[in-house]
């Protein structure tokens, strides 16, 4: 079963980062519409639909993985102070009451969004127009592997019910381990580093 849920997570945790790159997109292609529109005179039309479809691709698809991560806001202000199988209780009974509603219904209407968008070939109203439907196809997507996602979480708050504790993420899950980095450098004491006896001659 872990094995499973540690799955599920490196496919959202890989599908955020790959998404993560259209924020590259979006720097460059702001960067040269502003070069282009004051230095050169020469604005485009399309540009402002581009930009607001890759930040909306960009924005989707972090759902799922910032989930997998555990980093989605929660009020903490008495959360951290319950035991584990109290929290695991607790967020069964949000991802049943909310979650999952509100998730499904996205992804039911984005679909639905989608396939009309595709049957007309819906565009962008402006001099140049773009196609819409790629666009759309994201909002069911995205929902399907939020959707993924959050089961997953569900059979963690189960297992943490029934055992007492959370199951375990894998550390190469996590794009920073923060306590071994901070070991490696030494963070935690500054005169560690300077501390540290002189490599000898010849070693590597």
């Amino acid at each position: 079963m872990q094995k499973v849920l540690l799955t599920v997570d490196r496919i959202s945790t890989w599908l955020g980062q790959l998404f993560a790159w259209a924020i590259i997109g979006l720097t460059v292609m702001i960067s040269w519409e502003v070069f282009s529109r004051y230095v050169l005179g020469n604005p485009h039309a399309w540009m402002l639909d581009v930009q607001i479809m890759l930040y909306g691709v960009l924005f989707m698809m972090a759902g799922a993985y910032t989930l997998s991560k555990n980093g989605h806001v929660r009020g903490d202000v008495l959360y951290g102070f319950f035991s584990d199988r109290t929290q695991a209780t607790l967020d069964l009974i949000l991802y049943i009451l909310f979650f999952l509603p509100g998730v499904f219904a996205m992804t039911w209407a984005g679909w639905r969004f989608f396939t009309e968008a595709l049957a007309i070939r819906e565009q962008t109203f402006n001099a140049v127009p773009l196609p819409v439907y790629p666009f759309k196809f994201v909002i069911p997507f995205a929902g399907a592997i939020l959707l993924t996602q959050g089961l997953v979480e569900i059979a963690r708050c189960i297992i943490c019910i029934r055992d007492g504790f959370w199951p375990s993420r894998e550390q190469d899950v996590e794009e920073v381990d923060v306590d071994k980095l901070k070991a490696m450098v030494h963070a935690d004491d500054p005169g560690a580093a300077l501390a540290a006896p002189p490599a000898e001659k010849g070693t590597l």
